[in-house]
């Protein structure tokens, strides 16, 4: 068993990532959310790490200390970047297959992988999050728009300088508001928003939210293909587990019901009750429990 801090240079990015667990077991990477580390993954991790697997825990782009190689380099924030970035981190490790868990942007970065990388990822979970068929950002119903309220506010022409001002404040409220009160205390946050100190935190958020509603943010031009393929996937071929926080006061637990028809090699969704919008952190056993039996599935 081992457990260290390692990092990998991609073509675009110096990954920071820890790696841990039978150094033979099957590989899987575990990506975390916004606003989030990858500290998140600590208590599920080691439960995988216990049933034989390996797990590789990357801070994604723009966190902790994962910093770009070029000054140069577009702050993209999209889901179709996260996922190139998985890939890269696992041709580095010489991964030619491999398994997926996210959280949140890691939940859409594994889908993303899903749909354009079937043949590398044997089984994917994604924790928070419903599948985005074609990668599409649909406006949604009033109930959840106004949870998206932060969306919004960053989409403003002001939104950034004020996210700016006060990144730590502007990711406590979302911690505040996004899952039933109680579930962290001062410590744990002061140790995770450490991650948001990294120089390209706040851009990667800003052109991750904005892209999403606004015409006029940057794109990285090196993703363009992978774009237009995804924007003509509409289906998930890679056994798929969902788990849903029935009491996520982000992402309405309505938003992932129904999506099996956009699975085509099984899909499998649970709640778990009285769970906010961080399952991997607010009901760590549970999130384990499910994710290790749906792995070991041949």
């Amino acid at each position: 068993m081992s457990e260290r801090l390692e990092h990998a240079l991609t073509d675009v990015l110096d990954i920071a990532y820890e790696i841990a667990g039978p150094d033979d077991g099957p590989p899987v990477i575990l990506l975390h959310g916004w606003p989030d580390a990858a500290r998140a993954w600590s208590p599920v991790a080691a439960r995988l790490n216990r049933a034989g697997f390996k797990t590789i825990t990357p801070s994604l782009r723009g966190s902790g200390r994962t910093s770009f190689l070029s000054p140069d380099t577009v702050r993209d924030g999209s889901g179709v970047a996260l996922a190139q970035d998985a890939l890269e981190l696992a041709d580095t490790l010489g991964l030619a297959q491999f398994q997926v868990v996210g959280h949140d942007w890691g939940a859409r970065a594994a889908y993303t992988i899903a749909a354009l990388f079937p043949d590398r990822v044997r089984r994917i979970a994604a924790i928070a999050l419903a599948f985005q068929p074609k990668g599409a950002f649909v406006l949604p119903d009033f109930s959840q728009a106004r949870r998206f309220w932060y969306q919004w506010f960053m989409s403003l022409d002001g939104g950034p300088d004020a996210v700016r001002s006060d990144p730590k404040g502007f990711a406590r409220i979302q911690w505040d508001t996004w899952s039933p009160a109680g579930w962290f205390d001062e410590d744990e946050f002061a140790r995770t928003a450490e991650s948001f100190d990294n120089p390209d935190w706040v851009a990667i958020t800003l052109n991750g939210y904005r892209r999403r509603w606004r015409q006029d943010e940057l794109s990285d031009p090196r993703y363009d293909a992978l774009h237009a393929k995804l924007r003509k996937i509409d289906k998930v071929h890679v056994p798929t587990l969902m788990i849903q926080g029935g009491s996520d006061l982000c992402d309405e637990p309505a938003t992932s019901e129904g999506q099996d028809r956009y699975f085509g090699a099984g899909y499998r969704r649970i709640v778990i009750e009285g769970v906010g919008h961080f399952p991997l952190r607010e009901a760590p056993d549970a999130v384990a429990d499910a994710v290790i039996e749906h792995l070991w599935k041949p």
